[in-house]
């Protein structure tokens, strides 16, 4: 708890930077706590102090800095040997302490896997949720629970093992470990005589049904001994892994020897496990014309969410798919979150790939691949290495993954009727931060766009409940003479037409709003309260939106303009509206000078009059068409005497190379 209570912000950030300067410029890992000392953000860093000073000093970029700043009110840090040290470290440290600032899943459910439990005398397979052990192999995670139980049961169709949730394998681990000496804890450490003892002492050992239909190796019986088992467990963990290709063929081998042994019924029980696994390798999307092996992530983001998907790529073939929703999207950068996600990711799985393709490099792809390797520990020395591909069959992966990720995120959202609860709470926090009445169920916004105050309009958009109501959207031509562009005069004009006693007795125009937002700030605001002086309201609320830093200006406040945090549903709400009034703006703008180009070319040719003109545009359908014919076009149209039809296809080509 800090001592410091009665600080300003310029007297804590003068003091914080007091304390960096003991710093070490030593990798290491940082925490940045609140008054409370709950940890708000934990970083790494190759130099801590270099590092933790672009904060203080606002040299870095982030939008969620700024925030974090005040917020911040002490910091530790933890020194290490180096980076790849820091990246365990920091991973730990975000798991322990769930930081704010730090990217996190939006749900806190528990992700299925499909785990081994090597610390048994007899490994069993099972689909799992639990907390991971040291003495058991997870495979996963997988978000797809149906996916994950059908993938166990296709496993032990193709390599016999018990299951966990088997009767007679729990008593038969029961008393295994009773008879066993009490040192003996992994399935390496007992042998075979110890297990025929074993086998002596159960005079009442039945098989179970799993080993009568050929889905377990019979070990509650006594029908296979630990060492041929321990094969089962390595193969089915190979399998498990991808690594597919090599059962086909060591089955094929099998089925032969056992047909010219005249063993028909073990050559059959062969055959269906060979179609096992060729049936799951035609529900899987080959997508490499070589053997890939890799993990591919796509991201896709909204201002205040995201959703990853990944496809896990083992031998060219989609083996699986797993979605992931991350909360407090915009608060992160993409790289941040895309370095969040992977640590949280890799520490949950044993699953490690070869390659891990991304959209965009990882700023310390190095340590991460350094990190992965350790944990792919290959016997051949394989190392992981990440992507980021321009073009081929890999870019086409990280598309794939990428709309995916998008539809991922749609899903979430209806599922969780993401919308309407972000939206209520938008509307309750516009209400505090701007101190209304009420919450702003109708939401009016103004936009002006112009070119040098030729074409000038202005649009409005309404927002009812949160929502685009685009009956009730409205465009205006400003009519005020202008010489150049005049946002001030442009807004006077829109705002006194819009809020005419005339136009709010108009149904059309729908009720008085709750909020009116004008783009552009300070200036539109001034002009929009001027008019409203001059009209005699005041009971309309104004607010002016910057363009920079999505800043709001309220005229009840001189302090300053009103901030809304950063990720925020108020942000997101207000930055939504002030997008589709400027769109509709632009619109607007450019439908009115694209006629306005295309009036003032056919003004230039002599013997085009009006009716001439409507009667052309609507034989070419548009100006472009036009612009494109041929001077047979034009004249095999009718429209036009031979030399009208020369003087036009002359004017239209002058025009085609100036533009």
């Amino acid at each position: 708890m800090s001592d410091n209570t009665f600080e300003t912000q310029e007297e804590k950030l003068a003091r914080i930077k007091r304390e960096l300067c003991n710093v070490p410029t030593l990798p290491g890992v940082y925490l940045w706590k609140n008054k409370e000392g709950e940890v708000l953000y934990v970083g790494k860093a190759k130099q801590l102090r270099a590092r933790m000073r672009q904060y203080v000093n606002f040299q870095d970029e982030r939008a969620k800095i700024p925030l974090l700043v005040e917020q911040i009110d002490s910091f530790e840090y933890i020194v290490v040997s180096n980076e790849h040290e820091s990246l365990v470290l920091e991973k730990n440290l975000i798991n322990e302490h769930e930081p704010f600032y730090n990217a996190d899943f939006k749900d806190d459910k528990s992700y299925p896997f499909i785990a081994i439990t090597k610390g048994d005398v007899f490994p069993a397979i099972k689909y799992t949720r639990e907390k991971h052990r040291n003495d058991t192999r997870y495979f996963g995670p997988y978000t797809d629970s149906r996916a994950a139980r059908r993938l166990v049961d296709i496993s032990r169709r193709v390599v016999p093992l018990c299951s966990a949730s088997c009767a007679e394998w729990r008593s038969l681990n029961r008393r295994l470990h009773k008879f066993l000496d009490k040192k003996t804890k992994v399935s390496e450490d007992v042998c075979e005589t110890q297990y025929k003892e074993f086998l002596a002492s159960t005079a009442d050992a039945r098989p179970c049904f799993d080993a009568h239909v050929g889905l377990g190796p019979g070990a509650c019986c006594g029908h296979i001994t630990p060492e041929k088992y321990r094969e089962n467990v390595h193969a089915i963990e190979r399998f498990l892994a991808g690594q597919r290709t090599e059962f086909i063929d060591n089955l094929e081998s099998e089925m032969r020897e056992a047909a010219a042994d005249l063993d028909f019924e073990r050559a059959a029980r062969t055959k269906d496990r060979i179609d096992t696994i060729r049936s799951l390798n035609d529900k899987q999307h080959a997508v490499s014309s070589h053997n890939l092996d890799a993990d591919v992530f796509g991201f896709y983001r909204e201002e205040t969410i995201a959703g990853v998907h990944a496809l896990i790529v083992r031998e060219g073939r989609i083996i699986n798919s797993n979605e992931f929703i991350l909360n407090r999207g915009s608060d992160v950068f993409d790289s941040d979150l895309q370095h969040n996600f992977l640590l949280r990711y890799y520490d949950a799985t044993e699953s490690i790939p070869h390659e891990v393709i991304l959209r965009d490099m990882p700023e310390d792809s190095d340590v991460m691949e350094g990190w992965l390797s350790e944990k792919l520990a290959s016997a051949h020395g394989a190392k992981v290495h990440f992507f980021s591909p321009k073009r081929g069959e890999k870019l086409a992966l990280i598309e794939m993954a990428e709309t995916n990720a998008k539809h991922t995120l749609m899903r979430y959202k209806v599922r969780t009727n993401y919308d309407d609860k972000r939206i209520n709470t938008a509307l309750l926090q516009l209400e505090s931060a701007l101190a209304l009445d009420a919450p702003p169920m109708r939401i009016e916004c103004f936009d002006i766009s112009t070119i040098h105050g030729s074409y000038t309009v202005a649009s409005m958009v309404v927002f009812t409940g949160g929502k685009p109501d685009k009956n009730q959207y409205r465009r205006f031509k400003i009519k005020t003479p202008l010489d150049e562009a005049n946002d001030f005069l442009s807004m006077q004009e829109v705002v006194s037409r819009r809020y005419s006693a005339r136009r709010m007795a108009d149904k059309r125009f729908g009720s008085k709003p709750d909020l009116v937002i004008l783009d552009g700030g300070k200036p539109q605001l001034s002009a929009a309260i001027q008019m409203f002086e001059e009209m005699g309201i005041d009971d309309i609320p104004l607010v002016g939106l910057a363009k920079r830093d999505e800043e709001l200006f309220v005229p009840w406040q001189d302090s300053g303009p009103v901030v809304l945090p950063g990720g925020s549903a108020s942000l997101y709400l207000v930055k939504q509206v002030r997008d589709e009034a400027h769109r509709f703006a632009i619109t607007f703008h450019r439908e009115l000078r694209g006629k306005g180009m295309t009036a003032s070319i056919l003004d230039d040719v002599a013997g085009l009059g009006p009716v001439r003109k409507k009667a052309l545009l609507k034989h070419f359908k548009s100006f472009r068409n036009l612009r494109s014919a041929s001077l047979e076009d034009i004249k095999e149209a009718g429209v036009l005497p031979g030399e009208v039809a020369e003087e036009l296809y002359l004017v239209l080509t002058q025009y085609n190379v100036q533009s």
